[in-house]
């Protein structure tokens, strides 16, 4: 154990990493809460919020001055330091497989993000947004990554929160209906791929074939569907269009969805959502405090264009 640490392991230290978490919402050369303040979020008394930040203090991680009647400054504060005397420890967030260079993009910029905010990161890839969700829901992971779409849906559903919505053509660019060359997508008996994993395609899937009663389902991974394209075992699909442009001339024909279909549902399908638990309220106050968004589409974008290779 770290040294620095072993004074956090007292009562005062519990108070001191709870201050640590609040100590993240605060820029430098700004005007601190009261005392009281402080001790009433931390619910704690003034004597134990005061050894908190002297602790703090002594670790490196804040210097504070007194300023008279203006009240107390935060003049310094280490990141690195309060992120790690915090408790939160490493955030480990859930993104999609890296198949597109738009996810990619996603990863590279958010890794980017949290390290400029000093804040240790690490990210693992979950194919379906139920699949990350349970995984943050049972304490595997920190944060996931999903559709803004997909994310109202689950949140309405699960205590979670949403940290962060990054726009437009964060998630995916657009959706498209693939047909297989030389087949009337109007035609019966027309074998249509599905795959349940993601709530954006199977919602999507279901709008564009609503009363097609003479349709069949076939269920799959999308990880799959160009073999079987290939092999003749499927008609149609619903697709997110930056996967498919990399199969173009591969015997399928991508046609836009109608405007009936994708309307209601293009903007939230296509936004990237960060979700967290909603019962761990400070780690995600500090996450949206300490993360530059507008880095994060920033990189993506570079990514996308071939202006800067993929790194997380």
């Amino acid at each position: 154990m770290d040294s620095i640490d072993e004074p956090l392991l007292s009562r005062n230290g519990l108070a001191a990493r709870q201050l640590a978490v609040s100590l993240l919402d605060h820029e430098e050369e700004t005007r601190l809460p009261r005392l009281r303040d402080f001790a009433e979020e931390l619910g704690v008394g003034n004597g134990t919020v005061q050894a908190a930040f002297q602790l703090l203090e002594e670790a490196g991680a804040i210097k504070t001055v007194a300023r008279g009647h203006l009240g107390t400054f935060l003049v310094r504060a280490d990141r690195s330091v309060l992120w790690r005397l915090s408790g939160l420890g490493t955030l480990l967030a859930a993104m999609p497989l890296p198949y597109s260079r738009r996810y990619e993009g996603l990863a590279t910029g958010l890794r980017s993000a949290f390290e400029q905010a000093r804040a240790p990161f690490a990210v693992t890839f979950m194919r379906g947004a139920h699949t990350r969700v349970a995984a943050l829901l049972e304490g595997k992971v920190d944060l996931v990554v999903l559709s803004r779409f997909a994310a109202d849906r689950l949140m309405s559903q699960h205590p979670l929160s949403l940290v962060a919505d990054l726009g437009p053509a964060t998630y995916v660019g657009a959706h498209g209906l693939l047909v297989r060359q030389g087949v009337d997508v109007e035609s019966a008996g027309l074998r249509i791929a599905l795959d349940r994993s993601s709530e954006d395609l199977e919602l999507l899937t279901q709008r564009t074939f609503a009363g097609r009663t003479d349709v069949r389902w076939v269920e799959a991974s999308y990880m799959q569907l160009w073999d079987l394209f290939a092999r003749g075992e499927v008609d149609a699909s619903l697709a997110n269009l930056d996967e498919a442009r990399r199969h173009k001339g591969e015997g399928v024909d991508v046609l836009p969805l109608g405007d009936e279909v994708s309307r209601e549902l293009a903007l939230r399908n296509s936004c990237a959502a960060i979700v967290g638990r909603a019962d761990t309220p400070s780690a995600l106050r500090a996450v949206r405090r300490s993360l530059d968004l507008t880095l994060v589409t920033a990189l993506q974008d570079e990514v996308v264009r071939g202006e800067r290779l993929p790194s997380y």
